[in-house]
């Protein structure tokens, strides 16, 4: 079985990040306006971070994350914004690999907490959450402007 391999996306990864992203809004039954240029300007900020899984040099996996303030904890959150697994690398890890370095990353960075939000149903999503070590605490609720 191949090594995930799990590594910071950069602005010239925007093309890949993209297709992913696109490739979640399709099994969604939804339509993304990302775009190749947006993808690149978001990895190009300090405050937003994308982790690519890759096996056999060929990105498997997508995880976006972010830090923000939290003034209850007097600390940093982090919380992950989006995970993305091609289908056929799906029950191989490489969403174990994306969580765990994100989690880490939050830990080093001396975060209290960390957050993420998936759909009620997505029940693969949640026992990948719930390995490691989130629990269900909050609602969140959405509106959308677009």
């Amino acid at each position: 079985m191949p090594t995930t391999v799990v590594r910071d996306a950069q602005p010239a990864d925007a093309a890949i990040v993209a297709e992913l992203v696109q490739l979640l809004a399709t099994s969604e039954n939804e339509v993304s306006p990302v775009t190749t240029d947006y993808v690149a300007a978001y990895l190009d900020t300090e405050r937003y971070h994308a982790l690519l899984a890759e096996r056999d040099l060929r990105a498997v996996g997508l995880l976006t994350y972010s830090f923000h303030p939290n003034l209850f904890h007097a600390a940093a959150s982090g919380a992950v914004d989006l995970v993305i697994v091609r289908p056929e690398a799906r029950g191989a890890g490489v969403g174990d690999a994306l969580v765990a370095e994100a989690l880490r990353r939050f830990a080093a960075a001396g975060c209290a907490d960390a957050s993420v939000s998936t759909g009620l149903d997505n029940e693969p999503a949640k026992a990948l959450y719930r390995k490691h070590g989130l629990t269900e605490e909050a609602l969140l609720l959405e509106r959308h402007f677009t």
